[in-house]
């Protein structure tokens, strides 16, 4: 069985630093593409950044880019996401995916959320101005 389980949310100021853990059960970190979507309240879910297992591919959003870091440790079966300088636009529930379609971080970054394979319960982040 295939687990996802997401840690490490919480609240801050802008400009504060949090960082998400996930970890995994059931499932090869080489084989898969993994990483994190959000969805804020009223908007869309949103691709923030992933890393493929197959080819060492990484993705980030534009939004987040300089600011975010995905990193992975096999040994404890665990992805994090680094997050630095939040800004109140990156409160959201965060979701720790995963999946075996894809070859890329960026192919499963344009793919819909709602097709993937596996994603956690969600954690949520909020950043206060």
């Amino acid at each position: 069985e295939v687990q996802l389980v997401e840690s490490g949310g919480g609240s801050v100021k802008a400009g504060g630093s949090l960082t998400l853990s996930c970890v995994v059960s059931g499932i090869a970190f080489d084989k898969v593409v993994m990483g994190w979507f959000r969805q804020a309240p009223g908007k869309e879910r949103e691709a923030v950044s992933y890393r493929s297992g197959r080819d060492d591919s990484v993705y980030y959003a534009r939004s987040v880019k300089g600011r975010f870091a995905i990193t992975s440790d096999i040994a404890r079966n665990t992805i994090y996401l680094q997050m630095n300088n939040l800004k109140p636009d990156d409160t959201a529930v965060y979701y720790c995916a995963a999946d075996g379609t894809f070859l890329t971080a960026q192919a499963m970054a344009v793919s819909p959320t709602g097709t993937y394979d596996h994603w956690g319960q969600g954690i949520q982040v909020t950043v206060a101005s």
